[in-house]
Formats: C-alpha cells, structure tokens, sequence
C-alpha cells in the first residue's frame, strides 16, 4: 500500500504542471515560477533540519553539483515546455527520461545486446513521434525539442540520484540542495530578466505549484523508502494519464488517437527500462560477498 503514495505524488506534480501553464498564462516569468517552485522545499527542509539537529553538509559535494545542474536545467527546460505546449504533451516528453538512460546504456553501458532496452528505446521513439506528430503545431517544434531536452537531463539527474542512493545520502538533504540550487538559479534569472509585477492569481498559482511541488516531493520519497520499488517506479507513469485529463478539462485538449497511443508507447516503453535496471540491480546485489 505504500507504493500508492506515487499516486498522490503524480496527482501532485500533474497538478504542478498545469498551475506552471497558468502562471506562465497570467504572466507570471520563468525565473518567477523556478524560484517559487524551491521556495516551499527550502523553507520546509531548512527549518526541520535546524530543529532536529541534522547537519546540512553532504558527505560528498560533486554527486549534488552534477546532480543540482542536470536537475535544475531539466526544471528550466520542462517549464518552458509547459509553458508553450499542451500539458499533456509537454509532461510525456519531460517522462521520456528513462528511454534516454536506457539509449545511453546501450551505447556506452555494456549492454548493446539487451534486447529488452533495445524494445524500450524502439517503443520509446515511437512513441515520442506519436505525441509529437499530431499534436505539434509548426511553431511548436522548438519547444518540442527543449521538451525533449528536459527529458534527457532529467535522465542524468535520475542516475546522479541514483548514485548518491548508492552512497547512503539521505534523500531529503538531496532534495534541500537541489531546491536550495533552483532558488539560487531563479534568482539569477531574475537579475537577467528583473521582477514582472503579477496580480493575484498568478501570484496564487505561483505558490500553488511550489506547494504541490512539495507534497509530491514527499510523496515520492515515501513511496521509494516506504513501498516496492518497482512498483513505485512503474505508477510514476500516472502522471502522463493525470496531466491528460486536466489538459481536457481546463484547456479542451483533445489528443488525437495516434497521441494517446504514442503516450501509451513511452509509457510501455519507460516500464521496461525501470523493470530492466531493476532486475538488473538485484542481480548485482545478489552477487555482492556477504559481511557475515
């Protein structure tokens, strides 16, 4: 049951997703919605972490720097995506992050006769033409593109994750870095491109999407700790099906047959790859020498 947190976490960041298409609509800048997505994380986390005494120091600065730049430059990347695309055309291109780990396993991992990921990364490219060819109008392509490249640095922060994972880095000090990492880049943003006044409803929907930020951030690191993670990792998909249903409601998205069935393909297509690394990490761990 406690892989079921996904599901509160992809309602959340779904929800996220679209209050970044609304404050984008209502005025509001980039730099504005990245600052006002870390700021709840990093006022949460901060203040915990001072009351319970934990220390804010990683044991190792470069994992979080590779991870806070591949990180933070998916953020940029996938908010302009949304900010430009229909929602649920910019969220299956931001969750194309996995077809990315499995190509770049194939190519430079060892593992250029998997035929599991050589289906993953297929499916997956098929999958991005179907959201992509119906769905994009032609002043669209470039958004598309940087959607695309929002997915592919995600793919690095994800295996930078991983790896500090590895390490026995606590999660919430990876996610207080990160989010510290987000404001700071907001800030320099906002020093490029100076504050735009909002009114109130884009200043609402910019502390909605930090405040559902938040809550999904927890969600997920919940379900991860708490749930099967394999399961886990496959209900993350949801969120695709979520960001398709409130782009119908509230922006009369209408997908066409060929674009719901190339979400189901890069769905199909990321199951695999997370069934893959993770039938692969049990092997590995299977083969460990026992310390008994």
């Amino acid at each position: 049951m406690q892989s079921l947190w996904m599901l509160l976490a992809c309602a959340m960041f779904a929800l996220m997703g679209a209050l970044v298409k609304v404050a984008a609509d209502l005025g509001a800048t980039l730099p504005e919605i990245v600052l006002f997505r870390g700021i709840p994380s990093v006022l949460l986390l901060f203040f915990w972490a001072r009351a319970t005494r934990r220390t804010i120091r990683p044991r190792r600065w470069g994992p979080h720097i590779r991870r806070n730049i591949a990180g933070i430059t998916s953020m940029w990347l996938g908010f302009y995506a949304l900010s430009a695309l229909p929602l649920p055309t910019a969220i299956s291109l931001n969750y194309t992050a996995p077809l990315f780990i499995a190509g770049w396993l194939l190519v430079w991992g060892g593992s250029q006769r998997d035929p599991v990921r050589i289906l993953a990364v297929v499916l997956g490219f098929l999958g991005v033409l179907g959201v992509l060819r119906p769905s994009i109008e032609r002043d669209q392509w470039i958004a598309a593109l940087i959607g695309l490249g929002a997915g592919a640095t995600a793919a690095i922060a994800m295996m930078q994750i991983r790896q500090l994972g590895r390490e026995g880095e606590a999660e919430w000090r990876t996610v207080l870095l990160f989010s510290t990492g987000a404001c700071l880049s907001g800030v320099v943003g906002l020093g490029a491109m100076g504050w735009r006044a909002v009114d109130l409803p884009a200043m609402l929907s910019l502390l909605g999407l930090g405040s559902c930020g938040l809550i999904g951030q927890l969600a997920v690191t919940r379900a991860f700790g708490l749930g099967s993670t394999l399961l886990t990792a496959a209900l993350q998909y949801s969120t695709i099906v979520f960001a398709a249903l409130l782009g119908v409601v509230f922006w009369g998205d209408r997908p066409a047959a060929l674009a719901w069935a190339g979400m189901a393909l890069i769905i199909g297509s990321g199951l695999l790859s997370v069934w893959r690394t993770y039938t692969e990490d049990r092997v590995l761990r299977g083969k460990q020498p026992s310390r008994s």
